[in-house]
């Protein structure tokens, strides 16, 4: 069954606007209900919409043996990768600030500095075509009595900058400590004062969270004890302390909903902002198939953008019809094996796709 979340602003809603929803929701659905069949996860929120509708779904439980309810639009989850996007969002906030250029060396907001990463640019950042390494183990550098930015400077590169396309972390994780000495902010800080609170994310945040049933728990390390539940997944991102660019984003249903709604709008602005949201679903890199906007994977023929968070959760978005899916789920709880998340997501992306063109008008 799909239900609906608390509808926004509803004023003589279009057939057309409408009939797309219900079909990608049911799209959707199935995939979702196919998923949990085959033991994907245990279970799932998922949510289909526009500027001022949406459906949603809700299926299976938060978490067998420890949280034995459905899940909600209010549910917490691990959303991983998808913190991502909101670094990529306040790296577009300081660009309209002017506090951030997009092809300037981060030697110009760190310092001078000959270390091989120090020529590196906020768009090969975001593009993921840095050439820094590609395993994350900050483990190497406890204790060293050295800044984690001064380590990922110093590191070697495994390719020379713009050259290859190569989806990692590092990027995201110097990116947001270079927002961090700009601004002069924590990135929780930053991200709460210029999302959250804005855009009425309320129940975002990075953790610790109560483990209680409202948070779904992600993995559980060891047999026989309790999974990682209300503190972050990511390695890298706890040895942080849980805050980073790249991961420790915890979010609602309900929360990425605005999220995407506020990207999409800030799409339609004639702003630095809006120019910068805009010029990011465009293609700045492509390898093996995949071609990489700035923050975004971009699939031009269906006008898709789109990005996956490793402990199950992806977003999509249709910039140019103003509208978005949102899939939340902890499929690493049950296993890290992605042939099952695998095909949920192309599942989703097929739904987003192939759906929005068969639909006519944009409502």
């Amino acid at each position: 069954m799909v239900l609906k979340l608390s509808q926004i602003g509803i004023v003589g809603v279009m057939p057309e606007r409408t009939d797309w929803i219900d079909a990608a929701a049911e799209h959707l659905d199935n995939a979702v209900t196919r998923f949990l069949d085959a033991g994907g996860a245990p279970g799932a929120v998922a949510v289909t919409g526009d500027a001022v509708e949406t459906r949603s779904l809700a299926r299976g439980v938060v978490a067998p043996g420890f949280a034995e309810v459905t899940p909600t639009a209010d549910t917490r989850y691990d959303i991983a990768s998808l913190t991502k996007t909101m670094t990529w969002l306040l790296a577009g906030f300081s660009v309209a600030d002017g506090d951030l250029e997009l092809d300037k060396p981060v030697s110009t907001y760190l310092g001078p500095s000959t270390h091989p990463a120090s020529g590196l640019t906020v768009r090969q950042m975001l593009g993921h075509t840095t050439g820094l390494r590609s395993a994350t183990r900050f483990d190497e550098y406890l204790a060293s009595g050295v800044p984690l930015v001064e380590h990922i400077l110093r590191e070697e590169l495994e390719t020379q900058p713009g050259q290859r396309m190569r989806y990692i972390n590092r990027g995201f994780i110097l990116l947001g400590l270079v927002l961090e000495r700009v601004t002069g902010q924590n990135l929780d800080v930053l991200a709460a004062e210029r999302i959250w609170r804005p855009w009425q994310m309320h129940s975002t945040s990075y953790g610790p969270l109560p483990a209680d049933e409202h948070v779904a728990p992600t993995e559980r390390r060891l047999i026989g004890t309790r999974p990682t539940w209300g503190v972050v997944h990511d390695e890298s991102a706890a040895l942080m302390g849980g805050v980073a660019g790249h991961a420790g984003v915890f979010s609602t249903a309900a929360d990425m909903v605005r999220f995407a709604r506020g990207i999409l709008g800030a799409r339609q602005e004639d702003s630095p902002l809006g120019r910068y949201v805009h010029d990011s679903f465009r293609v700045y890199a492509s390898q093996d198939g995949t071609r990489r906007g700035l923050g975004w994977i971009v699939v031009p023929e269906s006008g898709t953008a789109y990005h996956h968070g490793f402990t199950g959760t992806s977003l999509y978005l249709s910039p140019d019809s103003d509208r978005f899916m949102v899939v939340l789920t902890n499929a690493v709880f049950v296993s890290r094996d992605r042939r099952r998340l695998k095909a949920l997501r192309a599942d989703a992306l097929v739904a987003m796709s192939t759906v929005d063109q068969g639909v006519s008008g944009k409502g």
